[in-house]
This record gives C-alpha cells, structure tokens and sequence, in this order.
C-alpha cells in the first residue's frame, strides 16, 4: 500500500536556506524574498492605477529577468559549491539584477522623468452670486487671503454656486529633490543588501552578484532610454489610443501628477461640496 503512494515535491519558489542561529542569516532569508515582494507591488500598482509607467517599468523588469535567464544559460557558471544551495547556475545572480534594476529604474524616474505638480485644486464652498469678478477664472479669495494665481471656477448657478480653486491651505507640497534623491538612494541600499544577501547566505560568489548588480544598472539604464524614445516618438501617445489599451483604461498621468494626491483633491471636493449644499 505504501509503495502506491506517490512522493511529494517542494515548491522552491520562496525556499531559502539560512543559518536559524544567526540573525544575519534570519534576515538575508527574508531579503531574497524582495523580488518576490516587489512582484506583488507590481502587479497591485498596475490593477489599481492603470499607469503606463508602472506598466512599463515592470515590463524592463521582465525584460531584465529574461536577460538573466539567458545569460546564466549562456555563461553556464555553477553557484559556490562551499554550502551546496540553490539549483541552476550562478552567473550572474538574478536576485542581485533584479533589485538593482528596480532601485536604478525607480531613482531614474523619481530624479529624471517626474515632473510632479506644486498646487493643487479643492473645494471651497460659498454663495456666491453671478457677476462681474465672479464667472469662471475669476480670483475670489477668503477674508485676508491673497488670490495671487488661484483661478476660481463655478459649479452650478445662482446662490447655490460652489468655488473651485487652487488653495494652498490644502495643496499637497510634492516631494523636493531632495526627498527624491534620498527615496533613490534607499532603493540603492535595499538593493545591495539584497545583493550582499546571496553572498552571505552562500548562493552566489562575490564575483556573481557583482556581475548580477551591473547587469541589473545596464538593463535598467537601457530600458530608461527606450521608454524616453517611446515617449519622444509618440509610439506611446498613439498605443495609448489602441482599443484594447483604451478598454483596460490604461492612462499616462504619474509621471506629472501624485497618484495620492489626484484622489484626495477629489475627494476633497466631494466633500466640501457636500457640506456646502447641508448650509444651503
């Protein structure tokens, strides 16, 4: 009856051997789950915004990680034979490609490609009446507030009037360069640590993960470039209008608006509104 049964396989895919007396090697376990993680924000970032770039980037990754395929077959390097882990070869190291490819993609669109706005529009509730000064692109400010490039518009007629304008009480302030740069150099680090993990947990040898983390800085630098000239030759603009792309909604708005902040200014109106029509 027991030789019937038939012998069970382990789903590798997240299987990591470490050292559970060391807590280096305890966190090293949990960084080469990164790419892993990094999937699933992809794919939840591409569902919930429908945004070319995310898209794209994840596309490069893809890219990248098919790059790394056929160059381990091509190179045929075997991995550390010190601990005897891991399958398949170890040239270059995929999870050192992966997470530097990420980190490069991401500061290269936080540092180069994102042009993120400084004012935001909300709702500002009011009775106002129609009139000279208070039509649409009319300034119309609040009791000691300058109106100095805040365009107001009108939503409705007559008393029951609800103002629209660029207010910055309520503006969210985009991250400075600063900000960006250093959110860039983070990715960098997390990065590494990825790398420095197959080293330490004995996947790979130095040679191959540095080798993976240039590869990972040429792919990633190569994927900037053809998405520019994506943009530059309007492909993108023009793909954009195909059917099928038009019936998954996909838009191409994050490289010059906060994803956050579009739905907050939103829902700020929506709530402003709300309550001037209770005061009415």
């Amino acid at each position: 009856m027991a030789d019937d049964i038939t012998p069970l396989a382990s789903l590798s895919l997240t299987h990591v051997y470490y050292d559970p007396s060391d807590p280096i090697s305890y966190l090293c376990a949990f960084l080469a789950l990164v790419p892993q993680a990094l999937c699933v924000v992809y794919a939840t970032l591409m569902w919930s915004t429908r945004e070319a770039e995310v898209i794209l980037m994840f596309a490069g990754q893809m890219a990248c990680e098919a790059f790394n395929f056929a160059l381990k077959r091509l190179i045929k390097e075997e991995r550390p034979p010190t601990l005897g882990v891991g399958k398949g070869y170890g040239m270059p190291s995929s999870h050192a490609q992966f997470a530097v490819f990420w980190a490069v993609a991401l500061g290269l669109f936080l540092v180069v490609r994102h042009k993120p706005r400084s004012t935001s529009r909300v709702v500002l509730g009011g009775n106002a009446r129609s009139g000279p000064g208070t039509g649409a692109g009319a300034n119309v400010g609040m009791p000691g507030e300058s109106t100095a490039g805040r365009t107001t518009r009108f939503r409705g007629g007559g008393l029951g009037q609800i103002q629209l304008r660029d207010v910055e009480a309520y503006a969210h302030q985009p991250w400075s360069l600063i900000e960006r740069v250093a959110v860039s150099a983070v990715a960098l680090v997390l990065a590494s640590m990825v790398a420095g993990s197959r080293i330490y947990l004995g996947y790979h040898t130095p040679k191959q993960v540095l080798a993976g983390c240039l590869a990972g800085f040429v792919c990633a630098i190569g994927w900037f470039a053809v998405t520019y000239l994506l943009r530059q030759t309007g492909f993108l603009a023009q793909a954009l209008n195909w059917p099928v792309v038009r019936w998954f909604r996909i838009r191409d708005l994050v490289i010059e608006e906060d994803m956050c902040q579009a739905g907050w200014e939103k829902w700020e109106e929506k709530r402003l509104a709300a309550e001037q029509l209770k005061k009415n």
